[in-house]
């Protein structure tokens, strides 16, 4: 695949899968790794404002001598925290790749949680590590054995953050939580069977900033065999005042979803993207992970009320005008008044509806933020199994939304610049 280091756009866009082959089989996100300087309160706070149970941990009192992990978990949504040993001990690390002076320097260049790796299942690990290798990646870290049948290799992906895979002989039931993460992680079973659940299930997208996007694409799409799903520009999304790139990776399933984006320069505000690069320590980086519910509507009631995590700005009540034309034939009057009660925009493609809303950075800095969505139509019965199942990125990514995005983010922005 060849991706234009100069954009380009699309008038009218309709979204199809060409089924390229990718140079290796990806089976779905298996999990998120964000590095931090104090996991265990870093993980406590997400969870009470998420909604997703601290399930799983490896520290001293497992064996772990150079890393705290604490794993947060629900459905086959899985977020682990990860923080240096305060006292290292020896090279007991859970997750063999892990650095403690990386880990150091990382915490402070990125400052409060960031993405290290981002997580995907494959049937095998060294396949898919020889396979990128030889498509061009930058090989981080050789397959090894963690034991129990799980194995892990990465490569780098953008900046300071990794592609990891992970492989296991006899998968876990992505519907059981308590079910294995990686060996040398015990369960937290007593906080499992207390702990509130607010509804979300599993990663959908992964956004990372980039000072220039052709390359990184090129880069990416070489090594994975990933197709590209979707392409914005400026031109198509972006204000009056700043705007961004976008162009969407996906593997043949559409299960890993790998967005990336660009800032816009010349415009009359500093594009958002420009200030996460500067704010994340001047490079590549994480700026949003999307994390799916199957009522999003229900989920966002229960994390406002925990009131861990602040939103952006509503739109203003005419959006929800629009809302009624694009998607009133599908959401029910309730969701429709749900969705402007609790300012969650609304956007459609050819194939579905696609609810979301996004937190303002989760940080001291204009960085690290989360996305909550919900799609909607799309259901297709699987050729083998016989079940019905979603299709990948049903309702795309919210192109119609960008403007109304971008508002929020400027108008929060001018009041840092107030404050």
């Amino acid at each position: 695949m060849h991706v234009c280091a100069t954009m380009t756009g699309r008038a009218s866009f309709l979204r199809t899968n060409p089924r390229t082959d990718d140079r290796f089989e990806v089976l779905a996100f298996h999990h998120v790794e964000l590095w931090c300087a104090d996991a265990a309160s870093s993980a406590s706070r997400f969870s009470s404002a998420l909604g997703v149970p601290l399930a799983a941990r490896s520290d001293l009192s497992t064996g772990n001598s150079a890393h705290v992990s604490h794993l947060l978990r629900s459905g086959s949504l899985c977020l682990l925290f990860t923080s240096p040993q305060h006292a290292d001990s020896g090279n007991g690390a859970t997750v063999p790749s892990f650095s403690r002076d990386d880990a150091g320097r990382f915490t402070t260049e990125h400052g409060g949680p960031a993405v290290r790796a981002i997580a995907v299942r494959v049937p095998d690990e060294a396949e898919a590590f020889r396979a990128s290798v030889q498509g061009g990646a930058r090989p981080a870290f050789a397959p090894a054995d963690l034991g129990l049948g799980f194995r892990l290799a990465e490569v780098e992906l953008y900046g300071d953050v990794v592609l990891r895979f992970v492989s296991f002989c006899s998968p876990p039931d992505d519907n059981d939580d308590d079910a294995a993460f990686l060996p040398g992680f015990v369960s937290n079973s007593s906080t499992v069977v207390g702990a509130e659940n607010y509804g979300l299930r599993r990663i959908d997208h992964v956004v990372g900033c980039l000072p220039e996007l052709g390359p990184v694409a090129e880069y990416i799409a070489g090594f994975t065999g990933f197709h590209e799903l979707v392409e914005f520009t400026a031109e198509d999304v972006g204000t009056a005042e700043s705007g961004l790139n976008v162009v969407v990776l996906a593997n043949n399933t559409e299960t890993v979803l790998l967005n990336l984006t660009e800032p816009v320069h010349g415009t009359k505000r500093r594009s958002q993207i420009q200030t996460f690069l500067e704010q994340h320590g001047g490079g590549p980086g994480v700026q949003h992970v999307a994390l799916a519910s199957e009522d999003v509507l229900a989920t966002l009631r229960r994390v406002r009320a925990a009131g861990g995590f602040e939103f952006l700005e509503p739109p203003p009540p005419n959006y929800y005008e629009g809302v009624r034309r694009r998607a009133g034939d599908v959401l029910s009057e309730a969701q429709l008044e749900g969705c402007q009660e609790l300012g969650v925009l609304v956007d459609r493609d050819d194939q579905g509806v696609l609810l979301q809303i996004f937190t303002k950075p989760v940080g001291d800095r204009q960085t690290l933020f989360l996305e909550m969505i919900q799609r909607i139509g799309c259901v297709e019965k699987d050729e083998e199994t016989g079940q019905e199942q979603q299709r990948g990125a049903c309702g795309g990514f919210g192109k119609g939304n960008f403007q109304q995005l971008f508002k929020a983010v400027e108008e929060y922005e001018k009041s840092l610049e107030r404050a």
